[in-house]
């Protein structure tokens, strides 16, 4: 299923994820792992999600907590299987114990704490890890942008070499292809738009594209380095003479590292009113990441991608390789 991106003359405030959501609903629903959905944010994430037709939850977490919350708010929530645990770090044990018996397509993140949940994920023992290294990508429609944007890894790997930021790379470009949106066009994120020694970041830049001319990253066109405003603005690309398929054009965006990231995305979610939706990848399945500040839209624009992904995968049926 191809989505198109949204022309610019035509675009609408959060077009971009009404479209991802109706894809969704297209594709056959996702038995989707809800660990510790314990508040009312996260367990109408689930309830919205299901009645939607997107996913089909199993609720893990103390089931006497879990009746309360629904009752307290008045969600509906009968319909659902409930695996008892007692708390947050038992109920991502039991989620991942689920995966692992083939009971679950997708993780999603209730009001535990991430690290909580990623402990589990990312256990050498039990976790759920394959050849692949796990990153975070956030999926932002940005009111004002005519595309919707990637921007990895802001949550997961803090300061990654080079190997590490391949498999960023390319966990972001199979998410990318696979939901429908196409062959993706990668800025690869540094202060400048040169190579220099005084800039590592410039020379990760280099070499990932290096390692897309000769295979070790595929699925999509490279560039980098490139500063913010080159890979996403066609005008500052044309004023500093920048001539290639990506810059201004910039679909996925890889940053340095955690930090540089994290700070783009929020100074797009505060101060351009985006949306962040959030999907882990690199997982035996994708995880799904929510913030108790997300609102209904964003949370099941998360869903929506991971549901899409899902369906890919299945699909294909196939896990990532290395």
């Amino acid at each position: 299923m191809a989505l198109a991106q949204i022309n610019p003359a035509t675009r609408a405030p959060h077009a971009k994820y009404e479209r991802l959501i109706a894809a969704a609903k297209e594709v056959a629903p996702a038995t989707t792992i809800a660990v510790y959905p314990c508040d009312e944010t996260s367990l109408r994430g689930c309830v919205d999600a299901a009645e939607a037709g997107i996913i089909a939850p199993i609720l893990i977490g103390p089931a006497l907590k879990l009746a309360s919350v629904a009752r307290e708010y008045k969600l509906d929530i009968a319909r659902f299987e409930v695996v008892d645990a007692e708390h947050g770090e038992a109920a991502a044990a039991k989620a991942v114990e689920l995966i692992h018996q083939g009971k679950g397509e997708l993780l999603m993140k209730g009001s535990l704490h991430t690290d909580e949940l990623m402990r589990a994920v990312t256990s050498s023992t039990k976790g759920l890890r394959t050849a692949r290294r796990i990153s975070h990508v956030f999926i932002m429609d940005v009111p004002t942008h005519p595309d919707t944007l990637f921007i990895t890894d802001a949550a997961i790997n803090i300061f990654p070499d080079l190997e590490t930021k391949r498999d960023i790379v390319q966990n972001a470009i199979d998410l990318f292809t696979q939901i429908g949106l196409g062959t993706p066009r990668v800025g690869i994120l540094s202060a400048v738009e040169t190579v220099t020694s005084k800039i590592p970041s410039t020379i990760d830049a280099a070499a990932l594209c290096k390692m897309a001319e000769r295979g070790q990253i595929t699925g999509a066109v490279l560039d980098g380095p490139l500063a913010f405003d080159n890979a996403i603005d066609p005008h500052a690309a044309k004023i500093k003479g920048i001539k290639s398929a990506v810059a201004g054009r910039a679909q996925i965006l890889l940053v340095p590292d955690l930090e540089a990231g994290n700070m783009l995305a929020k100074n797009l979610s505060f101060m351009a009113k985006a949306d962040a939706a959030g999907i882990v990848l690199g997982a035996r399945v994708p995880v799904i990441l929510t913030s108790r500040a997300d609102s209904v839209r964003t949370r099941m624009a998360s869903c929506a991608v991971a549901v899409l992904y899902a369906d890919a995968r299945r699909q294909s049926a196939s896990l990532p390789k290395a």
